[in-house]
This record gives C-alpha cells, sequence and structure tokens, in this order.
C-alpha cells in the first residue's frame, strides 16, 4: 500500500491578498527584462548586478533557468513577486543560505511603477511566514546598505532588530560602498512579530497547501517555532 507523504517545503508557490510570489520560470524572462529595463534608475543605487543591465531576454532567460535549478536542488530560493492575476511581474524575492544553516538572509526589490504600495511588505511578510513555519528557521536576516532608507523601514515594520551596522561593506550599484546594516528576527521573536499576521497561502511542488492564512493570535502551537 502506498504511502501518503506530509506536504513538506520549500514553498513553491505563495499567494497574499494583492500578490502571487512564485519560483521563477525561464518564460518569466520577457517579464523579468520589461520590469528591470523600467526600474534600471531605481534599482542601480542598491542593487551591484543592476549594472550588468539590461540584458536580452534570452540572456534572462539562462539566468532564470540557473535560478529554477537552484531552487529545485534546494541551493537557493528565487521567486518573482506578481500580482495576483500573474498577468504582470511587480519585483523579486530571495531565500539565501548566506547566515548559516539554520537561518537565511533575505533579498527583494520592487519595481518602480509599484514602489510605495506596501507590496514590498506583503511580500516579504509571507516568506517570513513561511521561513519561520514551514522551514522552521531559528533566524531570519535582512542586509540593507544605511541609506536604503525603504529597506530599513520594511525590516523595522516587519518586527526585525537591528543588529548593528557594518562599515565598507555595502557595495551599491554604481560601483562605490557604502555601511551595511543588519536586521534579524529570531524564531523567539516571530510569533510577537507583524510578520506572524501576513495573511497569505503557500503550497508546495505538487500544489499542497503547507500554509494557511494566519491562526487567530496565541493559537499557534509552540512546536511550529521549534
Amino acid at each position: 500500500m502506498l504511502q501518503r507523504m506530509q506536504p513538506a517545503g520549500p514553498a513553491y508557490s505563495i499567494r497574499t491578498p494583492r500578490l502571487h510570489v512564485r519560483c521563477f520560470d525561464p518564460r518569466d524572462a520577457p517579464a523579468l527584462k520589461q520590469a528591470i529595463d523600467a526600474s534600471l534608475e531605481h534599482l542601480l543605487p542598491w542593487l551591484p548586478w543592476a549594472r550588468e543591465e539590461p540584458q536580452s531576454v534570452e540572456a534572462k532567460a539562462e539566468v532564470l533557468r540557473r535560478f529554477r535549478a537552484r531552487f529545485d536542488l534546494d541551493k537557493d530560493w528565487n521567486y518573482g513577486i506578481f500580482d495576483a492575476a500573474q498577468t504582470e511581474l511587480v519585483g523579486g524575492l530571495g531565500l539565501h543560505l548566506r547566515s548559516g544553516r539554520e537561518a537565511r538572509e533575505l533579498g527583494y526589490w520592487i519595481a518602480k511603477a509599484h514602489a510605495g504600495q506596501g507590496l514590498g511588505s506583503e511580500a516579504v511578510a509571507a516568506i517570513v511566514r513561511v521561513g519561520f513555519e514551514v522551514e522552521h528557521l531559528e533566524r531570519m536576516e535582512i542586509h540593507c546598505d544605511e541609506d536604503n532608507a525603504r529597506s530599513a523601514a520594511l525590516a523595522r515594520k516587519l518586527g526585525f532588530h537591528h543588529d548593528g551596522t557594518l562599515r565598507d561593506r555595502s557595495e551599491r550599484g554604481d560601483g562605490s560602498r557604502g555601511s551595511r546594516m543588519v536586521w534579524s528576527l529570531l524564531a523567539s521573536e516571530y510569533e510577537s512579530s507583524p510578520a506572524a499576521r501576513s495573511e497569505c497561502e503557500a503550497f508546495d511542488a505538487l500544489g499542497r497547501k503547507l500554509l494557511s492564512r494566519p491562526a487567530p493570535a496565541g493559537a499557534r502551537s509552540r512546536s511550529a517555532f521549534r
């Protein structure tokens, strides 16, 4: 008799009230190119990879093939942030293995046309829930340039703590260097954070539900945060 397997991460698809966050597919290359090309001036001060833009749609497809391969092998998780109907790419989101075995570093960007609408906070709050409730992480981190006021405000809004600022550790898109702020949220702090109340659902590679919209405050099992 076949044994039914319990759904397990990683989350391939995450839905929030306004967004559909999912792993990239090479077929997203035209949408990714369009979003980056229209936002290049907006992204260049903070993201070193923006110096290599603009790229052809073929080059973007190769980038997304690598993203998908690393996602499937659990080496790195890069997501596209789409509107709820998946008609437009509005940004990107990453969960990276740079901070240790039981931790993840978060990276994100929002296209210029959609900045200032709270979409970054909505997407990041959802991935924080996934990190602690699906992946059972001990710590999640956000690193940003000290002059990137929007990223710092997002980290603060979701309950992350400013651990410190590292001098001359932030590489900017124009080739200059600045100081890097390090923000963290621990598993022991997560349940009382605004991120824990994020309205989202998450699904595995087979479309099985990993995460439902949040339970009432205090109703979550402590075992979810081990």
